[in-house]
C-alpha cells in the first residue's frame, strides 16, 4: 500500500525499435513489431501489479511515444496523461532527475519513458542491482518522499525489475 508521503517512479526504456532507414532522423525511428508486442506485454504486467501512473513523462522520439501509448492503453489510461518533454531526448541521468524533480507534489506515481544510456544510469543511481535495461524493461521504485524535488537525495524503499 502506498502511503501519503510515498512516491512511485517507473523507469521504462523504450521497447525495441526499427533500424533507421537511410537519412531517417534517429528520433523518427518507430517500434519494431517485436517492440510493439513487448510494450503491450509490459503494459499487461504493469496492470497486474496495479500500476496507475498519474503522468507518463516521455521523450518526444517516435519509439518512446509509441511505447508510452501502448503502456497507457494496457493500463486503461487516457492518452492525455502522456507528456512529451524535449529535454528527455538523449538526456543524461542527471537531466532526467531534474525533469522528474519539477513535477508537482500532488503527482504520487510517475512513469518516465526514455532512452539508454540515461535511463539505465538513472535506475543504477537508485538500485545498484541494475546492470543494463534492455528495450522495454521497467524498474519500479518507491520512495518515502513528499516532493519530487527531493528525489536525488532519496533512497528507494522498494524496487521491482521486469523486462520482456
Amino acid at each position: 500500500m502506498i502511503m501519503p508521503n510515498m512516491k512511485t517512479l517507473y523507469l521504462v526504456r523504450h521497447a525495441h525499435a526499427q533500424d533507421a532507414l537511410p537519412r531517417q532522423p534517429d528520433r523518427d525511428r518507430s517500434l519494431s513489431p517485436r517492440g510493439e508486442r513487448d510494450a503491450a506485454l509490459m503494459g499487461q504486467r504493469l496492470a497486474v501489479r496495479g500500476a496507475r501512473p498519474h503522468v507518463l513523462l516521455v521523450s518526444p522520439a517516435a519509439r518512446t511515444l509509441a511505447t508510452a501509448g501502448l503502456l497507457a492503453h494496457a493500463l486503461g489510461l487516457p492518452a492525455a496523461r502522456i507528456a512529451a518533454d524535449e529535454r528527455l531526448y538523449g538526456a543524461s541521468a542527471e537531466q532526467m532527475l531534474a525533469v522528474v524533480g519539477e513535477q508537482a507534489a500532488t503527482v504520487a506515481t510517475l512513469m518516465l519513458v526514455s532512452h539508454n544510456p540515461g535511463i539505465t544510469e538513472l535506475a543504477q543511481f537508485f538500485d545498484e542491482q541494475v546492470t543494463h535495461l534492455r528495450p522495454g524493461a521497467v524498474v519500479e521504485l518507491a520512495f518515502r518522499l513528499d516532493e519530487w524535488a527531493g528525489l536525488g537525495m532519496a533512497e528507494a524503499q522498494h524496487t521491482h525489475h521486469d523486462s520482456p
